[in-house]
């Protein structure tokens, strides 16, 4: 990724040297927000919102945590004394999270993962970063190559958001539109800006919880349970099928 394009590793790299920063996320038909994102992207522990701090007790033994950005949940899980790989395609997230003091980083993008990163024991995807997955066929190859990675009793613990919970015209326009070409309805396509800097157009994947148990049927995982945040948002623990 150019330093241009680098929007989001910009973001937490002027944060983590106190420089106030606003991205803001455009959606392909026009619709354009400031994320909420920055609040948390250095935040402690005790700062987490609560269904993602009452997830972390699921994420056990060695972790490997996808889309790490500038590091909160290496950091959280270092001084817990687990062994933590983080990942993640932003050069500058990267750094970040490296002088923040996450130990074992790699620049790398989720389509990337490969078995010479080692076996994990659990895949990690806070702050809603199951929206990696991008469509419904690759979130189908993405839980085949995590089930390549893992222990036999692997987990993942992914934050997702419901995009069906919501009042929005212009969000509820768009899930119809998506169906109508043969998407699933919280298949959005988005750039992220911050200053100058603007990313590629990506694919991004909201679920809800009965999408996400369809996605997860047929391959080597199963819901264990969810945790919920009283909103759109929830962390999913998956684990591994032992009938698989």
């Amino acid at each position: 990724m150019k330093s241009d394009e680098d929007a989001h590793g910009h973001v937490v790299y002027d944060l983590h040297h106190g420089i106030s920063a606003t991205e803001i996320v455009e959606r392909d038909d026009g619709w354009i927000a400031a994320s909420p994102g920055p609040s948390l992207y250095l935040a402690p522990f005790r700062k987490w919102p609560k269904h993602e701090r009452a997830a972390m007790k699921y994420a056990r033994g060695r972790v490997l945590d996808v889309g790490c950005g500038a590091g909160r949940a290496c950091l959280y899980l270092q001084r817990r004394g687990q062994q933590v790989v983080g990942i993640d395609n932003s050069p500058l997230a990267i750094k970040t999270a490296r002088l923040r003091g996450v130990r074992q980083t790699r620049l790398l993008s989720v389509t990337s993962i490969t078995t010479r990163l080692g076996t994990f024991d659990t895949v990690l995807m806070l702050g809603n970063n199951f929206g990696l997955m991008g469509n419904r066929k690759r979130a189908r190859w993405l839980l085949q190559r995590f089930a390549s990675i893992t222990s036999a009793d692997g987990r993942i613990v992914a934050a997702a958001v419901d995009p069906y919970d919501t009042q929005d015209r212009d969000h509820r326009r768009y899930h119809r539109h998506n169906r109508s070409r043969g998407r699933m309805g919280g298949h959005i396509r988005v750039r992220v800006r911050y200053g100058s800097y603007c990313t590629p157009w990506f694919d991004w994947l909201l679920v809800s919880r009965r999408e996400m148990r369809r996605l997860l049927a047929g391959t080597p995982w199963e819901m264990e349970r969810y945790i919920e945040s009283g909103g759109p948002g929830y962390v999913a623990v998956i684990r591994k099928n032992v009938a698989t």
